[in-house]
């Protein structure tokens, strides 16, 4: 278990919004399950993960050769929280040396439809996003914390 993660999973309030947007619309408690597969889908190793099992099934060293920067230990501890939370299935073929496989299950397909929403929206605003970062740096030490 992550370090960090609650061992049991309490009910947090509703993130279901039929009103106006709530930018709380998720429980900030460490313990909302909302939070934890928000925090566990959005992290950076699990987003990469995701977008290459997209394409095809690969094996674990096919797949650590592919992430750059990513050790073993933070690769297995990626896929093994993908595949409990059912995003990813992991195959082992009975053969010597034993081959491992992994690929998205349905539900991690519907999963990677959003994050390529979320890759879409920011290859049209990259150059925005440069450009605000650029005035935003050249305004230095002005800007603080408020």
């Amino acid at each position: 278990m992550e370090e960090g993660t609650s061992k049991s999973l309490s009910n947090c309030e509703s993130t279901v919004d039929y009103g106006d947007a709530d930018p709380f619309q998720w429980d900030t408690r460490e313990d909302c399950e909302v939070r934890q597969i928000l925090d566990r889908i959005a992290d950076k190793w699990s987003l990469l993960v995701i977008a290459l099992l997209e394409q095809r099934v690969l094996r674990f060293t096919e797949l650590r050769r592919e992430i750059d920067g990513v050790s073993q230990r933070m690769l297995t501890v990626t896929l093994r929280q993908l595949e409990r939370d059912g995003l990813v299935k992991r195959t082992v073929h009975a053969v010597v040396p034993p081959r491992v496989e992994y690929e998205l299950t349905p539900l991690g397909g519907t999963l990677h439809a959003t994050i390529q929403s979320l890759v879409t929206w920011t290859e049209v605003h990259r150059g925005e996003i440069a450009s605000a970062r650029v005035a935003y740096d050249s305004r230095g030490s002005a800007v603080g914390g408020g």
